[in-house]
């Protein structure tokens, strides 16, 4: 039995926890000399069954401003399940370092990971979940708006792993959220209960331009994500009315701010002169994705270092 705490989805933090982290990114981008260093003379884990530039440059450096050691481990040269299980794999893995933080294809071998060893499992990215994401999300909205609690946000889009993390991060911190989507492809049942029951307040509206009335951020996200190539002329053509335009972003409002996870595909779901234009934060959303995961390491690491300063 692990005793260790992991990261997998966002609501693996308490609501307390989560607010301290958030005040910890805000306070360390503010103020580097105030970063420990609880990674000193310790490795961390970098794997990526799934290739990410965000994902690779935003954890090594994160694991860097904690006085750690990134390795960053290709899908290749472990092969998760061909060579050794995902068991197996963490376990090698845990004999050299103190977090492991991966990015996979199915959201069980997280899981399995996590059951296999005791130190600390990051979820990168999963089929189900992008909680890294969330907390970049999360940080950026609230240096944009500067609070969080009562804010709207509408996600136009597919009701994918990014919809998920983001609706349980709302749901802790008092956000509002509207999702849209095609018939077919919606935010899945389970995750809005989820959300729902984590206190959330979250929506399901059909037509986007309903959705993004009354919106401070308006997020969208690839029709199409990796793994999910062979269904892409289907998607352009389902998801063609959920483009964010400068026709979607009138609609919200003069002072409604644009994001999106990355990579982004100009004329498909956002317009080059959304993305490009001066609603568009999508540059700090990503720069922030170090500075999320810096906060974050350091709490997996110093067990109860964010509770005591709440």
């Amino acid at each position: 039995m692990t005793t260790s705490r992991d990261f997998l989805e966002v609501d693996d933090l308490t609501h307390a926890e989560l607010s301290a982290l958030l005040d910890t990114m805000v306070e360390w981008k503010d103020d580097p000399r105030a970063i420990p260093k609880p990674l000193a003379g310790r490795g961390v884990a970098l794997v990526f069954e799934k290739p990410s530039a965000r994902t690779r440059n935003s954890g090594e450096m994160a694991v860097v401003g904690l006085g750690g050691h990134p390795i960053t481990i290709r899908h290749d040269e472990i092969s998760i399940d061909v060579r050794e299980s995902a068991e197996d794999v963490a376990r090698t893995l845990a004999a050299f370092h103190a977090i492991v933080a991966a990015r996979v294809f199915d959201h069980t071998v997280l899981e399995r990971m996590s059951a296999a060893v005791d130190i600390p499992i990051v979820n990168l990215l999963s089929d189900r979940a992008h909680p890294c994401q969330a907390l970049a999300d999360l940080l950026t909205i609230r240096e944009l708006l500067g609070s969080l609690e009562g804010r709207r946000v509408a996600y136009v889009g597919d009701g994918n792993n990014v919809a998920a993390s983001l609706a349980y991060g709302a749901a802790l911190t008092g956000l509002e959220l509207v999702v849209s989507s095609p018939a077919g492809y919606e935010l899945d049942e389970l995750v809005v209960d989820r959300a729902r029951n984590l206190g959330g307040v979250i929506e399901l509206v059909s037509d986007p331009l309903d959705a993004v009335v009354g919106a401070d951020i308006v997020y969208t996200d690839t029709w199409t994500s990796m793994g999910e190539e062979a269904e892409a002329d289907v998607r352009r053509e389902v998801f063609r009315g959920w483009q964010v335009d400068d026709v979607l972003m009138a609609a919200a409002g003069a002072d409604a701010r644009f994001l999106h996870c990355l990579p982004a595909h100009r004329g498909e779901e956002v317009a080059a002169s959304v993305i490009d234009g001066p609603a568009s934060a999508v540059w700090l959303q990503a720069a922030n994705r170090m500075h999320s995961k810096r906060a974050l390491f350091a709490f997996l690491m110093e067990d109860d270092f964010l509770k005591e300063e709440a």
